[in-house]
């Protein structure tokens, strides 16, 4: 991984301002908004120690769980807060406007959150997803010892890089290689875990499908329901491409979006689903963690159903790390250098589509 590129995913933050909810002010005049800089690697109820004391003359006596909300949509806290942003604002907002509640917990369309804890162990599980995805089992991240594992999530939990590098080169998750990647890598140095392992990646895309055209940002219709976002967690596999061309981002979110982008020579179901490994042989003592594994990656896909015409789609828009890469771009360099610390690559794509039609 390049190390320009890891800082920049690290440093990366969103400048926050955060309401308090009008049915949680307990005490007038209501308190005006927290102004704050939150990482883009990070979660929104890892807010809570900041928000709290900001919030705390107005609060009621009695709080529920700690939530979050953009324009009446409940936000889902697992989601890194760089990806809900990609995601929910086509144009950037800055500052971001939220609305955080303390109160009447939306059971209904957010799984439960027990605060830290909560977080911390959907980032493991995610980590020993992408493990699995990658090396075929999560042996090293279920062997992580303790002191490793508080100080790979503290790493997370405040920025820290350098503490973050010591304990992840343990794990032995490496990079993608190929020959485009070794092209692009100049200086000759090698990635800071001394590995390059060939290409599965653990991603996980987003989709908002949209029938009207825009050609400003400004102009595309907001989200205002997580029924109209598809969540796809698959891992893609790096592939040649045709006459020996690199395989590019396009290509990865076409092989994503089989339903929408019909080419044999990209698609491959054996390469996407992580059920297609479910001979693999694993260890006895490595069965049970790497089944759970298993499970998580397939049953955590919002698949998309093909329930629309396949000839007429286009990306309208892809966006990584609050970036909006070239589609030519190698797919192996995007994998290497933004990923997020649970090993997974976030997409978020605008994908327009003619009005559905739905198939016989």
């Amino acid at each position: 991984m390049d190390m320009e590129a890891q800082r920049y995913v690290w440093d990366g933050a969103i400048p926050l301002q955060i309401h308090l909810h009008e049915s949680d002010v307990a005490t007038l005049p209501a308190p005006p908004p927290a102004l704050i800089l939150a990482p883009r690697i990070g979660y929104l109820p890892l807010l809570a120690s900041h928000l709290k004391p900001h919030f705390s003359s107005a609060l009621p006596p009695r709080l529920d769980t700690i939530w979050f909300e953009y324009k009446g949509l409940p936000l889902k806290w697992y989601i890194p807060t760089g990806v809900l942003f990609d995601l929910l604002c086509a144009e950037p907002e800055r500052p971001w406007n939220l609305t955080v509640h303390f109160t009447g917990y939306p059971g209904n369309i957010l799984i439960p959150c027990e605060g830290e804890d909560s977080v911390k162990w959907s980032f493991i599980n995610s980590l020993k997803e992408a493990a699995y995805i990658i090396n075929g089992n999560c042996k090293n991240v279920m062997n992580m010892s303790q002191p490793d594992q508080v100080e790979l999530w503290r790493s997370v939990l405040n920025g820290n890089l350098e503490p973050y590098r010591r304990v992840s080169t343990k794990l032995k998750l490496g990079t993608v290689g190929d020959e485009y990647a070794a092209k692009l890598n100049l200086s000759g140095e090698t990635d800071f875990s001394g590995q390059v392992k060939a290409g599965r990646v653990p991603v996980r895309l987003y989709v908002w499908i949209v029938s009207e055209d825009f050609e400003d940002l400004e102009d595309a219709p907001q989200i205002d329901s997580w029924d109209k976002v598809s969540y796809i967690n698959r891992p893609v596999e790096i592939q040649g491409g045709e006459g020996g061309r690199c395989f590019t981002l396009h290509d990865a979110v076409k092989s994503l979006l089989p339903e929408y982008f019909l080419d044999k020579s990209l698609t491959n179901e054996k390469s996407l689903t992580v059920g297609d490994e479910h001979e693999q042989r694993v260890s006895s003592e490595d069965a049970s963690s790497d089944r759970k594994a298993e499970e998580e990656v397939e049953n955590s896909s919002e698949h998309i159903t093909s329930c629309y015409q396949h000839d007429d789609a286009e990306i309208k828009l892809v966006r990584i790390q609050g970036i909006h890469p070239k589609l030519e771009i190698p797919f192996s360099w995007v994998a290497n250098n933004l990923m997020n610390p649970e090993h997974f690559l976030h997409i978020c794509v605008y994908l327009k589509v003619p009005q559905a039609n739905t198939m016989s």
